[in-house]
């Protein structure tokens, strides 16, 4: 019986604490509402500002912003854009070679479009097979000029991630992990 309280207890902690992160603030970014930020690297924020949810943020940005507005200032005006598709991870993952009867395998590395529009490798964030991450690694070495972002006209540098999951339509297992009580 005490075992028993003690999940329930431990489980109605967990939902109130779940609930309280799906509150999520209004983010604007360059002038431009988003859902999320977590895809742009901290190298690219110049400035963030965050106003509170009260009846003026609300009566300026409309009920989105009953949790807050964060306003986020990149270190470009126009963003870095990919010549060659609309999707940078895609147009990687069709040059790379994996069988559908492979393993599923994942690449995710931060990396730099230099004002040139050349690419430069960064951190690998994760990597799953070493067979796929050199393939990747060698497509990505590969791949076409950017057209580099700009800042008051002039191009600057702009850090990027690039995910590259295959075979697609197939998942990652997930890792075992054990609970303890």
């Amino acid at each position: 019986m005490r075992r028993l309280l003690t999940i329930l207890a431990c489980s109605l902690l967990w939902l109130t604490a779940a609930a309280e992160t799906d509150r999520e603030p209004l983010y604007i970014v360059n002038g431009q509402v988003r859902s999320s930020v977590s895809d742009i690297p901290e190298k690219n924020i110049e400035r963030i500002e965050t106003l509170p949810a009260n009846e003026q943020t609300v009566a300026q940005y409309g009920q989105k912003a009953n949790n807050g507005v964060v306003i986020i200032t990149l270190c470009y005006d126009q963003a870095a854009q990919f010549t060659a598709g609309d999707n940078f991870s895609e147009y990687i993952a069709s040059k790379v070679k994996w069988k559908d009867n492979d393993p599923v395998a994942r690449f995710v590395m931060r990396f730099t479009v230099c004002a040139d529009g050349s690419v430069a490798e960064g951190n690998i964030l994760q990597s799953t097979d070493k067979r796929f991450a050199k393939r990747v690694r060698s497509a990505f070495a590969a791949s076409p000029k950017w057209q580099a972002a700009t800042k008051r006209g002039v191009a600057v540098e702009s850090e990027h991630l690039l995910v590259v999951q295959l075979p697609k339509g197939r998942k990652l297992p997930r890792q075992p992990y054990i609970i303890m009580l």
